[in-house]
């Protein structure tokens, strides 16, 4: 279901109303001070609501998506994200739809056409930069560009939605450390040192090169620039070891951006119990990814099988299509996404709490997140198709007996906890 959301100061002027009359309650009394706002239906007394319904739970939490694929389109299709999109995952009025309050756009280099460093791989990511930070220049209304903690509360409280930036891959600071601080002066607040190629300088879980490889001295010093920048270290797609050194040496938490369990999904990409329970013990949070190649073995095995029997027809869309390397990798992702939806079968909403239930038995509720990977799946689980239905997600969640406080924390809390942790000093 999707709700619409009710201005503030009327729940603050019903609140003041209640207690002129002496009839205050606990519950509005909360209401009002929440940090994250309550917001409610609109022309609905707040005081009439169910304090503890999904959706107003839903609506007063911070919303946080750790990690989209979005920036890319706003390079290669040149979409509006101000407009609903026919198309995709992502857009500002399904956003407001799904009350998803913040979203960090992945600045993502793919190593195929850019190269894993050098002037190509430096100007992709800048492109994707630049057009993040001009979407929210054009948008001032709907759009502000958050870099800590407290922008996301005042753009919230502002009724707009937070635009942040994290890097997944290293490609783009092209073996030169100063390159990390250029980009956290541009706004980018996470980095993972590899996507699924491995870097020089860290090792990663998606190619046979990287798998045993950790950090080499230079990957160490690209660790500690982050933590004395204030930018998060993100260890989702790096490989095991590279996962351990980074574990060892950041002074700060660290992030998995988009992971789930690989007790329950056996795939690279996953984290172990050991990695999960460490990320919890270093004070992060690991954000659950929304694909279900990461959610079920089974699925998994049969998107494989699919690969294969489809490689001819991904091939052919790329060859037919005209233009850039990205329009080309376009075309081939679209026809993967129409395969998939013939060929593969569902899976539900409540495979994926079943991750989240999984890292917080280990870890604990503070330690677990929303890093959908939205615009960059070709497929999601159902009930959970776009931005708009994350609504359903918290009814999942209070259906397994998960309290207020506990979803708030899941929705956006916890990524604000250890952003907050990783800005000071």
């Amino acid at each position: 279901m999707i709700f619409m959301c009710l201005r503030r100061d009327l729940l603050i002027k019903t609140c003041l109303l209640i207690l002129i009359g002496g009839l205050i309650s606990p519950s509005c009394r909360n209401a009002g001070n929440n940090s994250n706002g309550l917001k409610a239906e609109p022309g609905q007394p707040a005081n009439k609501m169910d304090q503890n319904s999904p959706e107003l739970i839903h609506r007063r939490s911070i919303v946080i998506d750790l990690h989209a694929d979005t920036a890319q389109r706003l390079v290669d299709e040149n979409v509006d994200l101000s407009q609903r999109l026919p198309d995709g995952h992502l857009d500002g009025v399904r956003m407001q739809e799904g009350g998803l309050d913040a979203q960090f756009f992945s600045i993502w280099v793919e190593p195929r056409y850019y190269g894993k460093g050098g002037p190509k791989a430096v100007a992709r990511a800048d492109a994707q930069i630049n057009a993040v930070r001009a979407l929210v220049d054009k948008y001032p209304n709907m759009w502000g560009l958050a870099t800590t903690a407290a922008d996301i509360r005042r753009l919230e409280g502002e009724q707009k939605l937070s635009a942040l930036m994290g890097m997944e891959g290293g490609y783009a600071i092209d073996e030169k450390l100063e390159n990390v601080e250029k980009y956290f002066r541009l706004g980018v607040r996470y980095m993972s040192p590899a996507w699924s190629v491995s870097t020089s300088w860290a090792g990663s879980s998606g190619d046979a090169e990287g798998r045993n490889r950790g950090l080499n001295e230079f990957g160490v010093q690209v660790v500690h620039e982050m933590n004395r920048l204030g930018m998060m270290v993100d260890v989702s797609h790096v490989s095991d070891q590279t996962f351990w050194d980074i574990i060892k040496t950041s002074d700060k938490p660290v992030i998995a951006s988009h992971s789930n369990a690989r007790a329950l999904a056996n795939v690279p990409r996953n984290l172990t119990d050991d990695m999960i329970r460490a990320i919890g013990q270093k004070g992060g949070v690991i954000c659950v990814v929304f694909f279900p190649s990461f959610i079920d073995a089974e699925w998994n095995r049969k998107r494989e099988q699919i690969d294969r029997e489809i490689a001819p027809i991904l091939d052919r869309a790329e060859a037919e299509t005209q233009g850039t390397a990205a329009e080309r990798h376009t075309a081939r992702e679209h026809a993967r996404t129409v395969e998939y939806a013939k060929r593969l079968p569902p899976i539900s909403l409540a495979h994926l709490v079943d991750h989240i239930d999984y890292i917080v038995k280990l870890a604990g509720v503070d330690h677990v997140g929303l890093g959908s990977d939205f615009d960059g799946i070709n497929a999601t689980p159902e009930g959970l198709a776009t931005v708009a239905d994350l609504p359903h997600l918290t009814e999942e969640l209070l259906r397994r007996g998960y309290s207020a406080g506990d979803v708030e924390k899941i929705l956006g809390g916890n990524i604000l906890r250890v952003m907050e942790a990783v800005e000071s000093k």
